[in-house]
């Protein structure tokens, strides 16, 4: 586990292609690292990691709709696995925080959302692409 954290902001609720990425992390000399990216800097290659998170995103109840989201990297133990899937590894954590039309605002985990928990490998490789 480490500190780094990609943070995620929708300027417009509910309209997903319009965001700004900050990756935030500490550099080799120690440094902590600020790295902004809008929608159209994402490389291409990484386009299906980020549609994953989108899809979770889009699970949201209505009249929910998310603002801004943080994405920590941590570790599962898979306690209920087949024997073809693996013990534990990484996985993608997210905390949303959401607006609602009448002005309410919440934040949801994956306690709310099981899939705020990406355990995808390319979204774990999206994660290390930016932080690392």
């Amino acid at each position: 586990m480490n500190n780094a954290e990609i943070q995620i902001q929708f300027p417009q609720p509910g309209q997903w292609g319009d965001f700004t990425l900050t990756a935030i992390y500490r550099d080799a000399d120690g440094y902590t690292r600020t790295d902004r990216y809008k929608q159209e800097d994402l490389p291409a290659d990484q386009a299906p990691a980020m549609e994953a998170v989108v899809t979770a995103l889009v699970g949201l109840a209505e009249p929910w709709k998310a603002v801004q989201v943080w994405a920590r990297l941590d570790e599962y133990v898979n306690l209920v696995r087949h024997p073809d899937e693996p013990a534990s590894g990484g996985s993608v954590c997210l905390t949303v925080e959401v607006v609602n039309d009448q002005g309410g605002r919440r934040t949801f985990t994956s306690c709310d959302y099981p899939e705020f928990a990406i355990q995808d490998p390319a979204a774990v490789a999206f994660f290390k692409y930016f932080v690392e």
